[in-house]
């Protein structure tokens, strides 16, 4: 139990602090921030875009096996940022919830619905003294299709059980660095049609001012889905290099204007 103006308070998930707080849930939240990974959604005209840091944390570990992002169908995806072990249970619920959404209703899981899922599931274990929250937060990325009409889709979850769509979001260690990144690009242009390339090279170049240095492929983890291949994919170690070489001859062209 911790000492101070929580003494006594965060003992039970249940019981509130004299100033309205739920010292547990906030302890959630911390455990995102310690994880030391950053991860950054970006959402775009035609596609949506998430990527994180790639840390294998033991020499021993096969780097091939450890990964935050996850798919949910085809089509959908996320990546989790805080303690693994939580991700993993939580991916294999919603796993379960989109395969019994599309055995009742004959049609894959929206977007949306699925976040509203995730929602509501993490706001339940902030209600019961049995249960904790999970210490995760996590950024959703799909494509819902309405007729003719591929409309890609961003949204995040965090351990309150709050979710809402965002335009580009962050998680993380460096969350707050990023999303004061990510409004000043937006201040500009508050609703850009954001092609493909502009959209991996924005949640690149968030994530690379953040951590201070150049990044390289094998640094990140970056998934993508897109109206022309709904599928949530994997970008290889050349695509990204590919992205990261782009971002870097366009910030030299800035620069030479300037």
């Amino acid at each position: 139990m911790s000492r101070g103006s929580s003494a006594g308070y965060d003992r039970h998930i249940t019981i509130f602090s004299p100033e309205g707080r739920l010292y547990q849930v906030e302890y959630a939240f911390k455990a995102i921030k310690t994880s030391g990974l950053t991860s950054v959604g970006v959402r775009g005209a035609d596609s949506a875009v998430v990527l994180t840091q790639r840390k294998v944390p033991d020499k021993l570990h096969d780097p091939e096996s450890v990964t935050n992002m996850y798919h949910i169908t085809e089509n959908i995806g996320l990546v989790m940022t805080g303690m693994v072990a939580d991700a993993r249970s939580k991916v294999q619920r919603l796993r379960s919830e989109a395969a019994e959404f599309k055995f009742n209703n004959g049609y894959d899981i929206p977007v949306g619905y699925l976040a509203k899922r995730a929602a509501d599931l993490a706001q339940v274990y902030t209600q019961h003294a049995s249960m904790r929250p999970l210490g995760i937060a996590m950024i959703i990325v799909g494509i819902d299709v309405e007729g003719e009409n591929k409309i890609p889709q961003l949204y995040r979850c965090d351990p309150a059980g709050y979710y809402v769509g965002y335009k580009a979001t962050s998680a993380g260690q460096k969350e707050q660095e990023a999303n004061n990144f990510l409004e000043k690009r937006y201040k500009t242009d508050p609703n850009p049609a954001l092609s493909y390339d502009d959209t991996v090279q924005l949640a690149l170049a968030c994530l690379q001012t953040v951590l201070g240095s150049d990044l390289k492929a094998s640094d990140v983890e970056a998934c993508v889905v897109r109206n022309d291949a709904l599928k949530f994919t994997k970008l290889s170690n050349d695509e990204i290099e590919a992205h990261l070489t782009a971002l870097a001859e366009r910030d030299d062209d800035v620069a030479a204007r300037d």
